[in-house]
């Protein structure tokens, strides 16, 4: 009975043994991410990166005119964080799948919205752009499949694919002019009302000076149309200064500041200050 129980023991050991067992093996493509900000413009690929081996890789490997998944084993992906352009075609934010037709003198590639990472499903699938790129005959033989971006300028840059003898170019343009002056303007005109809401807040609910609270949020309630929000946020700095007769009347401007918005939360909420304000001026 003794040597039974070890029998199937040591059955149950190897057969957990062999189920949780995995050998690991170097990927034959491995994959790679490739990271670069264009001006303000954040770009990535992440692609999977076959060798020669001793192949002749476009033309033979891969024939002209065969649609190609611009890597190996899974789609190729590439997210823009901002609208863009391709070759001069919009291209909106957001993740797309690079396949690739491979030509002698053009590769035409297409970008298909991202959905999941088998390419065939792609492969007749209508891409959002669809774009020629030019191709240069390399001096030397790259053995493995590399992009990279060339030519970096605040509103542009050059996708690179590379891999044997062929190089596979683009371009991007990646428009910040618009928003580095948006910028600027937003800077230099001061914070806004809510940053002087968000500080004052900070102020006196940590027990810092109520009076540089005070003078932070009233920047932004003697502004020509006030926030409801900002004005309650008046009323409960008066009150911890116990100034109460003017934190009562802030807050009832924004109880009827609240009420124009149909904000009935911070309507209750003010009727309840006003009621408690009152007794303690008693």
């Amino acid at each position: 009975m003794k040597n039974l129980l070890t029998l199937s023991l040591i059955i149950v050991c190897s057969c957990i043994l062999s189920v949780n067992a995995q050998i690991k093996t170097p990927a034959a493509s491995p994959s790679s991410t490739l990271m670069q900000t264009v001006g303000l413009t954040d770009i990535t690929i992440e692609y999977s990166r076959p060798s020669v081996k001793g192949r002749t890789v476009f033309g033979d490997m891969l024939p002209y005119g065969t649609i190609w998944r611009a890597g190996a084993n899974q789609a190729t992906k590439i997210t823009f964080s901002d609208d863009v352009t391709v070759e001069g075609q919009a291209l909106t934010a957001g993740s797309y799948a690079i396949l690739m037709v491979p030509g002698k003198t053009s590769f035409e590639v297409q970008f298909h919205p991202y959905v999941k990472s088998s390419w065939s499903s792609y492969s007749k699938a209508t891409p959002a752009i669809s774009v020629m790129a030019k191709v240069t005959a390399l001096p030397m033989s790259i053995e493995t499949l590399l992009y990279n971006f060339e030519a970096l300028k605040d509103e542009s840059a050059t996708l690179e694919m590379v891999w044997e003898k062929t190089a596979v170019s683009m371009n991007i343009g990646a428009p910040c002019d618009e928003k580095v002056m948006k910028s600027i303007e937003n800077t230099l005109a001061g914070p806004s009302a809510g940053d002087y809401n968000n500080a004052a807040n900070y102020y006196a609910n940590t027990g810092k000076d109520l009076g540089k609270a005070l003078s932070m949020i009233q920047n932004a309630t003697k502004a020509e149309s006030p926030k409801f929000w900002h004005v309650r946020t008046e009323a409960t700095i008066l009150a911890k200064m116990g100034k109460y007769k003017d934190a009562i009347k802030a807050a009832t401007k924004s109880m009827e500041l609240a009420k124009a918005a149909d904000y009935q939360e911070y309507v209750t909420m003010n009727q309840k200050s006003i009621a408690e304000w009152t007794k303690m001026m008693k």
